[in-house]
């Protein structure tokens, strides 16, 4: 097997540790370059010493022309703007690009800027594709720049889906309730995510302002043909990793909770990163550590003709890095779950 030269764009954050962690062992991958800003020089084994005779390669803070030069796929995980700056000079050199900022979820420029900030490379929104496989399969494989959807959005969609698609969702009833551990907040060092400010505590943050919102609507209301209005409370849990998703929902028409347990099997059959619990068994977050599943289970209480369902996956994983894997091996040909056969951290 030809292996694939690939670069890292901001390797040293949590979802850039996650992609090196994972393509580390990936056989189709050969990492060429990992780029930090904050350690230049430096050896990632040094900086991460889990990774210790793993991974030697240094940090750089090479420019794209210089990372172009060496690899054929690059990651970006940096900041939103950052990554629209510099993701138009890797393809015209080239290479393919999988985006885990904000900059490319969305195909048109008003949308990001209402919610981010100015885009300096609308013209490249046409072609970019949503990386969330499990409704974008073909077209990740025919693209050239991927744009990996938040962690949020991939757990809420990937539990509404179904509905939405059969037109079971009732559009303005959508309550997204989610809690998500710490380092969705990423590895900066804020006052706000350090040990004595969440430990023991359980908070709600960005109420009604949260950006992920619009991926949920775009992607919901594509599948259903309408606009779906999303009520998205985040909330920060005390733990280090996992997004647990308690979605509720009207449903247009009575079903039973075997009728919807059904369209789901059926809607992610094929899929090999979605799992759907049987009756009296419930999704909990240690169960996805470290891996790229999302975990599903329903409920349906017929007398509000309300549907719960919950939704957990590992925010650096299938929120993150391992999508963003996922994606890649789409976009080059490679069996979809090559490097991504981890199973969960157990206990």
């Amino acid at each position: 097997m030809n292996k694939i030269k690939v670069a890292i764009i901001g390797a040293s954050g949590y979802a850039g540790l996650e992609l090196v962690r994972l393509l580390a062992r990936h056989p189709g991958c050969e990492l060429v370059a990992l780029t930090s800003l904050e350690y230049p020089g430096r050896s990632f084994d040094q900086v991460f010493p889990a990774l210790a005779g793993i991974v030697r390669l240094p940090f750089s803070d090479s420019g794209p022309e210089e990372i172009a030069a060496q690899a054929e796929v690059v990651f970006t995980a940096v900041p939103h703007q950052a990554a629209m700056g510099m993701i138009p000079g890797f393809l015209e050199r080239g290479c393919k690009v999988v985006d885990l900022s904000a900059d490319f979820r969305f195909p048109e420029a008003n949308l990001y800027e209402k919610w981010y900030q100015a885009h300096t490379a609308p013209e490249l929104l046409a072609e970019t594709v949503y990386g969330l496989p499990e409704l974008h399969r073909e077209e990740v494989r025919k693209t050239r720049l991927v744009g990996n959807p938040g962690c949020y959005p991939t757990c809420v969609i990937l539990g509404l889906a179904p509905l939405a698609k059969a037109g079971l969702l009732q559009p303005d009833s959508v309550i997204a309730d989610c809690k998500s551990g710490v380092s969705g907040a990423g590895r900066q060092a804020l006052l706000g995510i350090t040990f004595c400010e969440v430990n023991d505590g359980f908070r709600a943050y960005k109420v009604l302002e949260h950006r992920h919102t619009p991926e949920m609507e775009q992607e919901l209301s594509a599948l259903a043909g309408t606009r779906v209005k999303v009520t998205f409370t985040p909330h920060l849990v005390p733990m280090s990793r996992g997004i647990l998703g308690t979605l509720y929902a009207g449903l247009t028409e009575s079903r039973s909770e075997e009728e919807l347990r059904g369209l789901y099997y059926r809607f992610y059959e094929g899929h090999p990163f979605v799992r759907l619990h049987p009756p009296g068994r419930l999704p909990d977050t240690r169960d996805v550590r470290g891996a790229n599943f999302c975990d599903l289970a329903l409920r349906v209480d017929p007398e509000t003709r309300r549907v719960i369902v919950l939704s957990v996956i590992d925010n650096l994983n299938k929120g993150a890095a391992g999508q963003a894997i996922q994606n890649f091996n789409l976009m080059v040909g490679f069996p979809e779950t090559m490097g991504l056969e981890v199973v969960p951290f157990v206990p």
